[in-house]
């Protein structure tokens, strides 16, 4: 749950980057930061806060000359809510100064770390991203490439990395590719990042997916890939598509707003009903919604309104004022509503406890009646590639059946996309994706729930994307 961004070979380099994390800001909104060389030094800036906050004023970037740069937005799934784990890590070790930034979730970082603190390693932060550092800078190979493809031989899990020295840019991926990264250049320079709309919105050009296990090591101009890892089947992040992604991205060299969309016709089919309106539940479901009433016939809606001016977590002091975390995020637009049959389209059920305030909240507008539909099936699992879900037993469609589900949401209907219809739409032939969330089956055993992991919906599901 965090994004990425590296740049190399142009002046404004930091610049550049600031922007490209605006762009990016959905996959992280914890803490932001930048590492910046000059060929000669690499210096940070980094702070708890938006990017907006964060490089709100001049004084923060004119710090940080030079052409190649990399960037980081974070919302933590490994780690505690501080500065000292907000990205980019920059250290100093024998060969010169290096900065890292890590989207996704090292299974074994635990382990490794129990191993290096005893041989006498000390570490500054509580992130999983700093095994990787201490690995590097450990390693016999002899070269920093060499060094850093041992470091992550001994790693399993989900990476997308930026690392960086003082004259050189490397972008990786996991061998299973759970986490996106893409390639695409701006004039001359080179450009690597979690999602496509980073580049629109700089007016670069996107040239291609990172492969999974590939290593791109952009220096002097000139790019080399590598394939230094053991070649695996790929396991794509669909949740990437379902929630995480912007839905103008390319996410795993496909549309994220075609897929939602597809979904929503899916929907519509296998889950049809009586109603008047449908109405997504925004942002990440209008796509999902859309399609639903494309196909079903039904007119769409724009029944709830979101405020862009609340941020992820809420904290609710006390039950009395609870459901004002919801009502500060959702407006419902009572003409739409009062009255109505309403299919509600989302994109997904954690908890269950926003779903409830929904429905209570368009009652209370009126609605005669509430159906919701979910496009994606029952969250059954946790995830430990980067989405930190809240424990097995926290999740609803672990521990209610999809009756029980629906009477404690309160809907007068309760449908979710089935696995296969998910599949379908993604990848019709041969199924790459990581579904572990959906299905239980995960392509890297977890090694256990990590002390310092903290759960992503925190007091609530988290706001739409």
């Amino acid at each position: 749950m965090c994004g990425i961004v590296g740049i190399h070979g142009h002046p404004e380099a930091a610049r550049l980057a600031a922007l490209a994390l605006h762009a990016l800001q959905h996959r992280g909104q914890e803490g932001a930061g930048i590492a910046c060389s000059d060929g000669g030094t690499v210096r940070t800036h980094r702070s708890l806060g938006l990017v907006g906050e964060v490089f709100g004023s001049q004084d923060p970037l004119e710090e940080l000359a030079g052409s190649v740069a990399v960037g980081h937005v974070r919302y933590s799934t490994s780690g505690e809510k501080a500065l000292r784990n907000v990205q980019p890590f920059t250290v100093r070790y024998r060969d010169g100064q290096v900065a890292i930034a890590h989207n996704g979730n090292l299974v074994n970082a635990g382990e490794i770390r129990g191993r290096l603190e005893q041989r006498g390693s000390i570490f500054n932060t509580t992130s999983d991203t700093e095994v990787v550092l201490h690995l590097l800078a450990t390693s016999i190979q002899g070269t920093f490439v060499n060094r850093l493809v041992d470091a992550l031989l001994q790693v399993e899990g989900a990476y997308s990395l930026c690392v960086m020295t003082e004259d050189t840019l490397v972008a990786v991926r996991d061998p299973l590719g759970f986490r996106p990264l893409v390639l695409g250049k701006l004039g001359d320079a080179t450009i690597v990042a979690s999602e496509s709309t980073a580049l629109d919105l700089l007016g670069g050009e996107v040239i291609r997916e990172v492969a999974p296990g590939e290593m791109i090591i952009v220096k002097d101009g000139g790019i080399t890939s590598l394939q230094p890892f053991p070649r695996r089947r790929r396991h794509a992040c669909i949740f990437e598509h379902v929630y995480f992604a912007r839905p103008n991205s390319n996410v795993f060299e496909q549309s994220v707003y075609d897929n939602r969309f597809g979904w929503g016709q899916r929907l519509a089919k296998v889950a049809p009903i009586e109603a008047d309106v449908v109405v997504p539940v925004p942002d990440s479901g209008t796509p999902a919604a859309l399609g639903y009433a494309f196909e079903s016939g039904l007119t769409f809606k724009q029944g709830l309104i979101r405020s862009h001016y609340v941020g992820r977590t809420f904290i609710e002091p006390s039950q009395q004022i609870r459901d004002f975390g919801v009502k500060l995020k959702l407006s419902p637009v009572r003409s739409v509503i009062a009255g109505k049959r309403l299919v509600v389209v989302d994109d997904s059920i954690v908890r269950g406890t926003t779903s409830r305030k929904i429905v209570r909240m368009l009652r209370q507008a009126g609605a005669a009646e509430v159906h919701l539909r979910i496009c994606s099936p029952p969250i059954v699992a946790s995830c430990f590639y980067g989405v930190d879900t809240p424990t097995q037993t926290e999740l609803i469609a672990h521990s209610m059946s999809l009756e029980e589900t629906r009477a404690h949401i309160g809907a007068d209907s309760l449908a979710y996309l089935p696995l296969d219809e998910l599949h379908a739409q993604v990848d019709p032939e041969t199924p790459a994706t990581c579904d572990a969330c959906f299905s239980g089956v995960y392509p890297v055993a977890p090694r256990g729930s990590d002390p310092n992991q903290l759960p992503l919906f925190e007091n609530d599901e988290p706001s739409k994307v």
